[in-house]
């Protein structure tokens, strides 16, 4: 192979970085940074994430979800980090006295504020919390956040329901949740 064959291959491949995958750079560090809750891990987190994805975008189909395959990197390196940090897993078990001190549902309120959402998600668990990112703010379908988080459906699907309990829970805790009276009426609403 001539030189100018490889400099115009690897500027061909630059450009198909570009088009597919850097294009994403500002949702994945938002996404990171919701992760991390720092700045300074959140440009790490996404600097790593973009140089996995130079390092292996020979393996990467053109013209899939280029989103969705950032955000399971994200999430690869993400829990990476947190591996270091943490030697001893939590796992299943952890998960499963959870969902046991979980209290039944009750009515989500209607008018929550931002800043009450930040700090039940802040509450929640590092895994319940980037489930319910890549659901609910990112709009992954169940397949999608499968295959990201490298688990079966029915495991997301509890996992995420799991997430979500978790977060009424938190809320209903700070008070924003509507107070039950007798006859089943909330407080505030007149039938």
């Amino acid at each position: 192979m001539s030189l100018l064959s490889f400099v115009r291959g690897a500027d061909r491949r630059r450009e198909d970085f570009d088009a597919e995958v850097l294009v994403h750079f500002r949702e994945i560090y938002r996404a990171a940074y919701r992760l991390a809750r720092r700045a300074a891990e959140a440009e790490d987190l996404t600097q790593e994430v973009f140089l996995q994805a130079w390092k292996s975008f020979d393996r990467y189909e053109s013209g899939t979800n280029g989103r969705a395959w950032l955000h399971k990197i994200l999430w690869n390196v993400r829990q990476q980090s947190l591996r270091k940090r943490v030697p001893i897993p939590l796992g299943a078990e952890g998960e499963a006295r959870l969902a046991e001190t979980l209290p039944a549902e009750e009515t989500t309120p209607t008018e929550v504020r931002d800043e009450d959402v930040r700090a039940a998600l802040d509450a929640l668990s590092e895994d319940h919390r980037q489930i319910v990112l890549l659901c609910d703010v990112e709009g992954f379908t169940y397949k999608e956040l499968a295959d990201i988080l490298k688990t079966p459906i029915g495991t997301v699907m509890s996992r995420l329901s799991r997430a979500r309990g978790a977060l009424k829970a938190h809320l209903r805790d700070a008070g924003l949740a509507p107070a039950a009276v007798p006859g089943g009426v909330s407080q505030g609403v007149s039938s």
